[in-house]
C-alpha cells in the first residue's frame, strides 16, 4: 500500500495511520439522549418548585408577601379662578435639585459652587449630608426657575440631578393673598382657600408631576374689585398714616364675598408658618370693636320691636350716668333728637337710651339672631371667636349699643349688616361662587319694613349735609352708610388718639345689592383729614373713591344712566 491519504467508508488514513470513524448507526441513540437530558431538567426544576412550595406552606399564617408599589411624590391641586374665570392659582412643573452622596466626588467643590448660585445655602449642613455615603438622596433646593436650573446644570458636577415637581403659582402675585392662603414646599396647604381644597379632598396624590384634571374651583372674588379695594386701602394707609387697613365687598343678595383684603398683605407664593403681627389677616382672623356702625344694629332692634319709629323723640340733652360711668356725645346737640337724628348725628347717649329700653336679655337675643355671639366659619377657616362680656349688666348694654364692649371679626359684622339692608334676611357669607339656580338658605332676622327704614336713614346719613357720612357720597351713585370711630384699649384703658376708623356702606340704596366695609387702624391726624381721626374724615372718603371704581365693574348703573336722563 502506498503511503498517503486514503478516504474510505468507516476509516480515515492520516499519515499512514488508520483512524476509525462512525459514519453510520441509528439516530435513535441521539433522541434517547435528548429525552434523558430534558427529563433531568424537568426533575430538577420540579424539585426546586416542590421545595419552594414546602417552604411557603411551612410558613403558614406567618407567610409574608412583598411587593413594590409606586410611592406618591407630590400633590396635584386644581386651578382656582375668580367669579369670571380669571386664574388666581395653578400648578406648574418646576425642577428641584437633589444630590446622590454616593456619586458626589468632591463634597467641598459641590458646596462651594452651589453657594455661588444659592447665596443663602447652608453649606455646612450640605457637606454633612453629602458625607453620608449610605444615603442616595439629599434635597438641595426645590422649585427652581428654568434659568437657575440651567446654571446648576452647566456646573457639570457628578452626583447632582433634577426631579420635576408640581409647584403652586399665583399669576396675580400678592392679590388676595390672605384669602388664597398658600401652600408649603410639598404643595400642601398652609391656610385660606388652599386649605379648603385639602379639607374637601379636592387634591390628588401623584407619582409624577402631572397637573390635576379636576375642574377649576371658582371663587366669589372679582379680580378687578379686589384690586380696587387693595389699591384704595394702600393709598389710605399712606394718606392717613395708618399702619394697617382692612376691607371687604359683599353681595347682600347672595352672601358672596366679592373682595376681601387685609393690609399689609402676604404673598401666597411664600406663606409664613406664623405670620408677623403686622401681616395678620384682620377681616376674619382678627376681631375688634367697631364703634358706631353698631348703632345700625341698635336702631334695627328698637324699630323692629315696635318700641320706637324714626320720628320718636329721645332726650339726649344730658349725659347718661350708669354707676360710676358717664356716657356723653362727642358733639352734644343741646336738644332732644328723633331716633333718625340719633343715627345721623351718631349720638352715643341716644343709642344707650334705646339699648336700655330693650334690656340686656333682648339685646343678647337680637345679637344672637344676627349671628354675632357665636363663632362663624367660612371656606377660609374658622373666624375668630367674638369677644363677649363676662358680665352683661347695664353698662355693657349701653356700651355695646354704640360698638364698645363686644369685639367681632369684621366679616361677621358685615354678614349681620347685610341682613339689615337686604330686606331682613341673614345669609351665610361665602368665598365660593354661587351656581346658577342654586338655592340660598335665608333666615329672617328683621322685617322688610324695618330694613327699608334703615336704608332710608343710611342714605340720609350720606346725602344730607348734617350726616356723619357725607364724605362717602360717591359721584353718580346712591350710597348709604354709617361711620364708626372706636377707641382702642391699651392696658385696659381707652386711648383717645388711638382709634379704629370704619365706614359701612351699601349701594345702590334704592335696592341695595352690595355692601362695603372699610377699616383704618390707628389713622393719624394728617392734613388730608383736617387734623381729625374720625371715620367721617378718613374711612368715609375712601369709601366714596372705592364705590366709584367698583360700581361700574359690578354692573351698577350711574344715577343718570339708570334713570334715563342725559
Amino acid at each position: 500500500m502506498r503511503r498517503g491519504v486514503t478516504i474510505s467508508t468507516g476509516a480515515i488514513a492520516l499519515g499512514g495511520r488508520l483512524v476509525a470513524t462512525h459514519t453510520g448507526g441509528s439516530d435513535g441513540d441521539g433522541v434517547r439522549r435528548a429525552i434523558a437530558v430534558v427529563l433531568c431538567m424537568v426533575l430538577a426544576f420540579g424539585a426546586i418548585g416542590g421545595q419552594l412550595v414546602r417552604l411557603a406552606l411551612k410558613g403558614g399564617e406567618h407567610g409574608q408577601s412583598n411587593m413594590t408599589t409606586p410611592i406618591a411624590s407630590g400633590v396635584a391641586r386644581p386651578d382656582v379662578v375668580d367669579r369670571k374665570g380669571r386664574l388666581l392659582a395653578s400648578d406648574v412643573e418646576a425642577l428641584s435639585l437633589y444630590a446622590d452622596p454616593m456619586i458626589v466626588i468632591d463634597r467641598d467643590e459641590v458646596s462651594e459652587k452651589l453657594a455661588r448660585i444659592f447665596p443663602d445655602l447652608d453649606t455646612a449642613r450640605l457637606r454633612q449630608a453629602l458625607s453620608d455615603r449610605s444615603r442616595r438622596f439629599v434635597w438641595v433646593r426645590r422649585g427652581l426657575s428654568p434659568d437657575t436650573a440651567q446654571r446648576v446644570h452647566n456646573l457639570g458636577l457628578p452626583g447632582l440631578a433634577f426631579r420635576p415637581e408640581l409647584r403652586r403659582a399665583y399669576p396675580s402675585g400678592r392679590l388676595a393673598g390672605h384669602v388664597l392662603g398658600g401652600v408649603n414646599i410639598d404643595n400642601r396647604s398652609v391656610a385660606g382657600i388652599e386649605r379648603y381644597l385639602d379639607e374637601k379632598e379636592l387634591v390628588d396624590s401623584v407619582v409624577v408631576a402631572a397637573p390635576s384634571e379636576r375642574r377649576p374651583v371658582a371663587l366669589s372674588l372679582d379680580v378687578g374689585v379686589q384690586h380696587a379695594l387693595e389699591d384704595e386701602l394702600a393709598k389710605a394707609m399712606t394718606t392717613y398714616d395708618a399702619p394697617a387697613a382692612a376691607g371687604l365687598v359683599l353681595d347682600v343678595t347672595t352672601g358672596e364675598i366679592v373682595a376681601s383684603a387685609s393690609l399689609p398683605g402676604v404673598d401666597p407664593a411664600t406663606p409664613d408658618g406664623a405670620p408677623a403681627r403686622e401681616t395678620v389677616e384682620r377681616v376674619s382672623a382678627g376681631r375688634c370693636e367697631l364703634g358706631s356702625i353698631f348703632k345700625l344694629r341698635t336702631l334695627a332692634e328698637a324699630i323692629d320691636a315696635g318700641r320706637v319709629g324714626p320720628q320718636t323723640i329721645i332726650d339726649v340733652t344730658q349725659p347718661l350716668n350708669i354707676g360710676r360711668y358717664e356716657i356723653k356725645d362727642l358733639h352734644p346737640s343741646g336738644r332732644p333728637l328723633t331716633v333718625g337724628e340719633v343715627f345721623l348725628k351718631s349720638s352715643n347717649v341716644g343709642a344707650g337710651i334705646l339699648a336700655l329700653g330693650a334690656g340686656a336679655e333682648r339685646q343678647r337675643d337680637f345679637l344672637s339672631r344676627l349671628g354675632l355671639l357665636e363663632q362663624m366659619r367660612a371656606e377660609t377657616g374658622a373666624l375668630a371667636a367674638p369677644l363677649v362680656p363676662e358680665r352683661w349688666q347695664e353698662i355693657e348694654t349701653v356700651t355695646i349699643s354704640y360698638g364698645h364692649g363686644l369685639a367681632v371679626p369684621p366679616l361677621q359684622f358685615a354678614a349681620a349688616a347685610a341682613a339689615m339692608v337686604n330686606g331682613g334676611n341673614f345669609i351665610q357669607p361665602t368665598f365660593l361662587k354661587r351656581r346658577p339656580g342654586e338655592e340660598i338658605e335665608r333666615r329672617r332676622v328683621i322685617s322688610a319694613e324695618t330694613s327699608a327704614r334703615l336704608n332710608e336713614l343710611m342714605r340720609r346719613n350720606v346725602a344730607e349735609a348734617g350726616g356723619t357720612g357725607r364724605r362717602a357720597d360717591a359721584a353718580g351713585y346712591r350710597v348709604g352708610g354709617k361711620t364708626g370711630t372706636a377707641e382702642i384699649a391699651h392696658k385696659g384703658r381707652y386711648e383717645g388718639n388711638s382709634v379704629i376708623s370704619s365706614f359701612l356702606a351699601a349701594f345702590p340704596m334704592e335696592a341695595p345689592q352690595y355692601l362695603s366695609l372699610v377699616i383704618l387702624f390707628e389713622p393719624s391726624r394728617t392734613a388730608a383729614s383736617g387734623g381729625e381721626i374720625t371715620a367721617g374724615q378718613t374711612a368715609a372718603p375712601v369709601t366714596a373713591r372705592l364705590v366709584e371704581r367698583i360700581a361700574p365693574q359690578l354692573g351698577v348703573l350711574p344715577i343718570l344712566a339708570a334713570s334715563g336722563e342725559r
